[in-house]
């Protein structure tokens, strides 16, 4: 016999009232009794990323986590990105750039860096690539979404100008053509 829990969890800046099972995991109740499926069931393993969402602005992997332990925490899920209509960087950018490619590790990605540009607006690719080691991608080799979200950090950090280079967004010219 299944034992349940009622609480109220702080998703995404709303207040949510949810019932589930005690064994539930934070992953599992996101998405079945809050219907936020933007977080991905991967490995259930804790070894893919595709879970991770924000907890109290930490990056933790969702389907290792009880939910249980997260009343009075506050949680992020890629859901809350978005503002209106209007695309966080880090997604503008994932889709200009095309870093996401099946978008199945794409939800996890964001979550990682969102908090990796909380902490740091001006990260190096290789504090990129170190932040977002704990996330694999099966499509990519990686190039774009490292170009990605150092083109949101500028954008982030309101640098003028901030972008890939032309060639990044519509490949180099033709040889023997005009620039």
């Amino acid at each position: 016999m299944d034992r349940y829990t009622t609480a109220t969890l702080r998703v995404n800046g709303q207040d949510l009232q949810v019932v589930f099972p005690t064994h539930h995991t934070l992953l599992e109740v996101l998405r079945e009794e809050c219907g936020l499926t933007g977080t991905k069931h991967g490995c259930e393993l804790g070894e893919c990323g595709t879970c991770t969402v924000l907890v109290d602005g930490e990056p933790v992997l969702s389907c290792l986590a009880l939910t249980a332990e997260m009343e009075g925490r506050s949680i992020e899920t890629v859901e809350g990105l978005q503002d209106g209509n209007e695309l966080h960087p880090l997604q503008a950018a994932f889709a200009d750039l095309g870093a996401a490619q099946c978008g199945y590790c794409t939800p996890g990605m964001l979550m990682t860096a969102t908090a990796l540009l909380a902490e740091n607006d001006d990260p190096s690719a290789d504090e990129i690539r170190t932040a977002l080691a704990g996330n694999l991608c099966r499509c990519t080799g990686y190039h774009k979404i490292i170009e990605a979200v150092e083109w949101a950090a500028g954008v982030v950090r309101g640098d003028a100008g901030a972008g890939p280079a032309r060639e990044v967004l519509f490949g180099s010219s033709v040889p023997g053509e005009g620039s």
